[in-house]
């Protein structure tokens, strides 16, 4: 039986909170271990161990410094487990663990800890996924924004999966799974610097589930990715290079919502390059759109074609009726959205 633990009274991170003594402890059983549970049954090792099926594995990690921590439809908690889940599930892969690690500001509200650990805890859950192992570390004032969270993932990658971009061939259709730039364009808004009164929220879920029901169509899902940072436009053209085809977009079948849009229009900013964290983008070969279409769900959308020619190129097909290429993203127009 174990021992009671005592109450944890502290209401701000100090460093001794990061010193891995009797505070780090503390900290580390009251606020993620009570949100997260705890696999090793108290034993806290150095390394989870997990049975896991015969085959491929896939691995990722990621860092998120997303300012303000806090912002319309979700937090840096939610943002770390649903980034790192999501690169797991378009890789082809049944997302199975995470690890996370935490960077804390000296005086940092515990109050507000206990929210995003609490945040990270319904996203891994709603993802299917538990978090199994985890760092702290304690940094002082004025040297970390709050918080930084390193979240990394392991999952297994179904049989028969090959998402190579080779595989995309002319005639297949591009398809996102909803609207774009949600995601970077509410998290500028919320920062209060450009006094736009907007409502919008991030995008930020897991797709773990909608990639799942892609990877039922087998070799007729050709590639698949997140549009993070850059955007669709960035993504298509690692597609477009990576594959030695072209992309052909077509600009009024692509969703964007109006306050994007409008948003856009007054910063200079076009959607195709702004981050999206619950979004998914796929080739699909044409026979099999429908039932892709279905898989994604309502707000699923087919905005895209590959071709042959010109080799590594985007090109959008205008609503005016003309033409232009969409290069890779030059630069970072929203900073800190991730």
């Amino acid at each position: 039986m174990r021992p009671r633990k005592p109450r944890f009274r502290d209401e701000i991170v100090t460093l001794a909170h990061g010193s891995g003594g009797k505070a780090t402890h503390a900290l580390v059983e009251h606020v993620f271990l009570e949100e997260f549970g705890d696999p090793s049954g108290g034993n806290l090792p150095d390394a989870a161990t997990m049975a896991v099926d015969a085959g491929r594995l896939a691995f990722t990690t990621d860092g998120y410094v997303v300012k303000p921590l806090f912002f319309p439809g979700g937090d840096i908690g939610e943002l770390a487990v649903n980034g790192t889940v999501n690169d797991l599930a378009v890789s082809g892969a049944r997302p199975l663990a995470l690890s996370a690690a935490f960077v804390i500001e000296e005086g940092f509200a515990v109050a507000d800890l206990r929210l995003i650990a609490a945040s990270m805890a319904r996203a891994a859950h709603a993802a299917g996924v538990t978090i199994v192992a985890g760092d702290t570390k304690v940094v002082e004032r004025e040297k970390a924004d709050g918080l930084y969270i390193t979240t990394s993932g392991v999952g297994s990658v179904r049989d028969g999966i090959d998402l190579d971009p080779g595989n995309a061939q002319a005639g297949d259709r591009i398809l996102v799974s909803g609207s774009i730039g949600d995601h970077g364009m509410a998290v500028m808004i919320a920062r209060g610097e450009l006094a736009l009164e907007v409502e919008l929220e991030s995008d930020t879920a897991s797709v773990a589930a909608a990639a799942a029901s892609l990877c039922a169509l087998g070799s007729d899902l050709r590639w698949m990715r997140d549009p993070t940072r850059g955007g669709l436009a960035t993504v298509l053209n690692e597609l477009a290079r990576q594959s030695g085809r072209s992309v052909s977009l077509d600009e009024r079948a692509i969703p964007v919502k109006p306050a994007v849009a409008a948003t856009g229009e007054i910063l200079g900013i076009d959607p195709l390059y702004v981050a999206c964290e619950g979004r998914l983008v796929a080739v699909v070969a044409p026979g099999s759109v429908g039932q892709a279409l279905e898989a994604l769900g309502a707000d699923a959308a087919v905005v895209g074609e590959i071709h042959d020619e010109p080799e590594g190129l985007v090109v959008l097909q205008t609503a005016l009726g003309g033409s232009r290429v969409v290069d890779t993203l030059v630069g970072d127009p929203l900073p800190r959205i991730c």
